[in-house]
């Protein structure tokens, strides 16, 4: 079996009293783009930085293909890091930036596979250009080939998509994507927003309390999150628990369904075999676009939100259903129990 690209072997980092990491065990196969997803101060950055050899671990070890780098200095591993704020040099144009860490080598035939990455990330025509008179996705590209360029074994991306505006950010996500593809290289990618994972990963590992909570593709995470937080921080999430799960769904514990995965419906509707159903009242209607949110309080107990496309309801329906008793119906298959 081939060695994967990066191991974490029992990563701790403390600063102070404070246990920034506490624990983290993890393998990324080689070509994968992964993400590590979680809020600040979860440790995923902490455990970048450690990859990247720009923090020493506690205690624990990292593994680049097999071999241990954890007391070795950055240069020498076979790693790059692309930064939220890019870090170009202001004063050199656009193929001096991507040639330079080649030139510190004394790479031969530089300039070429310098010009050869910025075809990559679709630079072009940019070369004498200065970091000055490009928009914030043309930077993110040059910092990307800069990278790139040093054909390193991981690249570690540091949420490099942070600074653009929405509509570049998700333009992005589809440009680094398919560059990583072309590449082949593992992209290591870490990042708070959640579509940005579900969107650009091949896996997630996602972070709390500087532990793992997860790790799994997009649709596994999503659709079966191991435990409440995952559950609540990937997507939207009802949870039922204590009396609401008994008199809901008749058992104990926590269980969990998705709100677009809720169909709103007359009290009077069939309810099918392989379906569940609760009442409640519309306490909320919230349009957002492509879709009207609902908020029903449960006769049972709690509330629950149902997320429906609105080619499934009509203004009219809209407008009347609020403080109307509803029958909110899903099918158990749906239904996710949590750790």
């Amino acid at each position: 079996m081939p060695d994967h690209a990066v191991s974490l072997r029992g990563l701790r980092k403390s600063f102070g009293d404070v246990e920034a990491v506490a624990g983290v065990d993890l393998d990324i196969a080689d070509g994968e783009f992964f993400a590590m997803l979680g809020p600040s101060g979860s440790g995923k950055t902490t455990v970048l930085r450690m990859i990247a050899g720009f923090e020493s671990p506690t205690a624990g070890n990292v593994l680049l293909g097999g071999r241990d780098v954890t007391r070795l200095a950055p240069f020498q591993r076979d790693v790059n890091t692309v930064f939220q704020d890019y870090a170009l040099f202001p004063h050199m144009n656009v193929l001096e930036n991507v040639e330079y860490g080649l030139r510190v080598k004394k790479v031969p035939g530089r300039r070429e596979r310098a010009l050869k990455m910025l075809e990559t990330v679709r630079l072009s025509g940019f070369e004498k250009r200065r970091p000055g008179q490009l928009s914030g996705g043309q930077r993110q590209r040059v910092a990307l080939a800069r990278a790139l360029v040093n054909e390193p074994r991981v690249l570690l991306l540091d949420e490099p998509l942070g600074a653009l505006d929405l509509k570049l950010r998700e333009e992005m996500q589809v440009e680094l994507k398919a560059i990583q593809r072309e590449v082949g290289i593992t992209f290591l990618f870490v990042t708070h927003d959640q579509e940005e994972a579900l969107t650009m990963s091949d896996r997630i590992a996602v972070f709390d309390r500087g532990r793992i909570e997860q790790t799994g593709t997009p649709a596994e995470v999503y659709e079966r999150p191991a435990t409440p937080f995952v559950a609540g921080f990937v997507g939207t999430s009802n949870l039922m628990s204590g009396q609401v799960a008994l008199d809901v769904l008749g058992r104990e514990g926590t269980f969990s369904v998705r709100p677009e995965k809720l169909r709103v419906a007359a009290l009077d509707d069939p309810v099918g075999d392989e379906e569940r159903s609760a009442v409640g009242t519309v306490a909320e209607v919230v349009y957002a676009g492509p879709a009207t949110r609902f908020v029903v309080d449960l006769e049972a107990g709690g509330r629950l939100i149902a997320l429906q496309q609105n080619q499934q309801v009509s203004s009219m329906d809209v407008s009347r259903l609020r403080g109307e008793k509803v029958r909110l119906v899903w099918y158990r298959s749906h239904e996710f129990a949590l750790a």
